[in-house]
């Protein structure tokens, strides 16, 4: 990323490598945390630290730049936030450090994390992403908090426009998802606020995979940096069985409603491809009587974060999501993961199915394989190294839902096309949650036809 730098710099020294540890720290004590932070982590259930923490914290709290690659769940949130909390007593200042994240949801999770843990100290964060008002967002960084949390766009637009705002004094990076930053092609952004910061910082890169894209980022933002790899090949997480079904694509929704029904009492976590197909699936379950609820990016923040929440306190039992909500999201108690349409990139099915199975429980995973998918899934098992099973199932049952399921398909059809409608007219955004009972508007619905022809 520094000008003119080559790809392939030989003459780059690699990061050194932590040498193993032979006796585990059995507490965030151990690792040097200080007895505030500690009690901080045990408020919050973090009883032992993660394999990434117990690698990352030390290394940081010497001073030392971080290069993280640990697989989603791995709880890399504490092993930047602990240390950069820790720096903070030391040093009180305001804008201290700067945290860039790919979604705006991580950013809002993030956040909690770091106010959680910092509550006792009284650590003011700011969350600086799109979608949400530009000038109350100026009022907050006007009022200086410690950390900002922040996806790269929003965070320039502020470094150029936003008058008095300035991060000369920042002492902390972290890059969180670093490999996803660079995906969505906020290179030039990233750039942008590397000129702006101090050189004289202390910096942490943390990334599930490490792409060509991050090591460029690495050699132009870290000063001989430790890496701290929990997983140099891509994993799965030990305690998640993982499971195919292989079906005609016509009949893919009447088999999602089966596993819904077979595993029912679960959580579940659907991903589909395009916001659209979410909204319809979403639609289609209601239909059916499911709590479904969509997260998608074109809904507005805070019907995202709306939806999110009830998913959160149980309220809904299924979430419909697209790739948006596929990484980095912390949601405690997803029992089951659908990839209802498969991910076209092998390295999305890694974090899909990281939703589930975090920090030590189980899980199911379930990837749905049309006669169309075929070679997207033999590259996911390719990448991940094993042979999925098929999952069990009753394809007379199956065939038993498909009258309904039709029913509900037409009616979610009508749903949607109103909804553009409505969309049309007043241009805003419908989370579906609001969507009246359908039945009684198929009456309404065809006269309405009649007069728009």
């Amino acid at each position: 990323m520094a000008a003119g730098e080559e790809e392939g710099s030989a003459a780059e020294p690699e990061p050194e490598q932590e040498p193993a540890a032979e006796e585990p720290p059995r507490s965030f004590k151990d690792l040097g945390v200080t007895d505030v932070l500690c009690e901080a982590c045990d408020q919050l259930g973090w009883k032992v630290p993660t394999k990434i923490q117990i690698e990352a914290i030390p290394v940081a709290l010497q001073g030392r730049d971080v290069i993280g690659l640990a697989e989603t769940g791995s709880g890399k949130t504490g092993a930047f936030a602990l240390p950069i909390l820790q720096a903070l007593l030391e040093t009180p200042q305001r804008l201290f450090a700067l945290v860039l994240t790919p979604t705006r949801e991580l950013a809002f999770q993030i956040s909690e994390q770091f106010e959680a843990l910092g509550s006792s100290i009284g650590v003011q964060s700011t969350v600086i992403v799109g979608g949400i008002d530009t000038m109350s967002q100026a009022l907050a960084l006007a009022k200086k908090p410690h950390v900002i949390i922040a996806t790269p766009g929003r965070l320039v637009d502020h470094l150029e426009n936003t008058k008095g705002f300035n991060l000369r004094a920042l002492k902390f990076l972290v890059m969180d998802e670093a490999d996803r930053i660079l995906n969505m092609d906020f290179e030039t952004e990233v750039d942008k606020i590397l000129k702006v910061i101090p050189r004289d910082r202390k910096t942490f890169l943390f990334s599930a995979t490490m792409t060509k894209k991050v090591q460029k980022l690495q050699r132009a933002a870290l000063k001989n940096p430790v890496k701290c790899a929990v997983s140099s090949k891509y994993q799965t997480v030990e305690k998640l069985q993982q499971y195919y079904i292989f079906i005609p694509s016509k009949f893919k929704d009447s088999y999602l409603v089966y596993i819904l029904n077979e595993l029912a009492g679960n959580s579940f976590m659907i991903f589909c491809s395009t916001c659209n197909n979410t909204q319809r699936t979403a639609l289609l379950l209601r239909n059916l009587g499911f709590t479904a609820i969509p997260l998608h990016g074109q809904m507005s923040q805070n019907k995202r974060l709306g939806s999110l929440n009830k998913f959160k306190a149980k309220a809904r039992s299924i979430l419909l999501a697209t790739d948006v909500a596929s990484r980095g999201l912390d949601i405690p108690h997803v029992d089951v993961v659908i990839n209802f349409d498969i991910p076209t990139h092998s390295k999305d099915y890694i974090h899909r199915v990281g939703r589930t199975a975090r920090a030590g429980r189980s899980g199911k995973s379930i990837t749905f394989v049309t006669q169309y998918d075929v070679e997207l899934f033999q590259r996911i098992e390719h990448l991940i190294g094993k042979k999925l099973p098929a999952f069990p199932m009753q394809e007379e049952e199956v065939m038993m839902l498909t009258e309904r399921v039709a029913e509900a398909q037409r009616f979610a059809r009508m749903e949607l096309r109103e909804q553009g409608e409505k969309k049309r007219s007043r241009n805003d955004d419908d989370d579906t949650e609001e969507a009246i009972g359908v039945r009684n508007k198929v009456a309404g619905g065809k006269k309405k036809k009649r007069k728009a022809f």
